[in-house]
């Protein structure tokens, strides 16, 4: 898909296809897999009516009038935000937090922040570009948060079989935000921070804020 690529459009889609060039982009938008799922986007909020298994705890059928889904189709997008393919493969691993807790007060007055870092690896049999993408989710704050947010990206060339550690950094810049009382600030609650490669895959590290 191309849409308006200009006059060297066809010869960037070649090279492109015969792998002359390396594809690093990612999605900006969360891409449908039905016009009837639209709008679809990666940072919406929970809904109180979350999508279940067919067979709930206890083995029995969970009620399908109180969940949030579609009849013939997937809740999810065709293709996530964030998401890309290329000629080679990443794998991201070891998700790590500087600390377990953090107080809200102290990134408030600006003293204090978190570090996430990750391994980023090239798995495949040539030298591509990762964008190792940083997502945050806020619970138990004064209003509802999206369930992911993102935060930062690293753009890093790796060689075959090549991995490094990679450093996001959270302050009140990025976790802040304007709570019940219309005031842009940290509040405390339960930090979940991702670093993976689209807003649908990973798994999480868990901080815990505090007054």
């Amino acid at each position: 898909m191309a849409w308006f690529p200009g006059l060297e459009g066809g010869p960037a889609l070649v090279r492109a296809l015969f792998g002359d060039a390396e594809i690093s982009g990612r999605l900006t938008v969360s891409v449908p897999r039905y016009v009837g799922q639209v709008p679809i986007y990666y940072n919406w909020l929970n809904t109180g009516r979350p999508r279940v298994d067919p067979i709930g705890l206890g083995g029995k059928k969970a009620d399908p009038y109180y969940v949030t889904g579609y009849i013939d189709e997937l809740n999810t997008p065709l293709y996530p935000f964030g998401y890309g393919l290329g000629y080679t493969a990443f794998s991201y691993s070891g998700v790590k937090a500087s600390a377990a807790s953090l107080s809200a007060g102290a990134v408030n007055k600006g003293g204090a922040q978190l570090l996430v870092t990750a391994e980023v690896r090239n798995t495949g049999q040539r030298a591509g570009t990762a964008t190792a993408q940083l997502y945050i989710r806020l619970r138990g704050t004064s209003v509802a948060r999206p369930v992911r947010e993102l935060k930062g990206f690293q753009r890093v060339q790796l060689a075959p079989g090549e991995g490094r550690t990679l450093e996001f950094k959270l302050g009140r810049d990025e976790l802040s935000f304007w709570n019940v009382d219309m005031k842009n600030v940290v509040e405390p609650g339960t930090l979940y921070a991702w670093v993976t490669s689209d807003a649908s895959a990973g798994e999480p590290v868990r901080v815990e804020i505090t007054e």
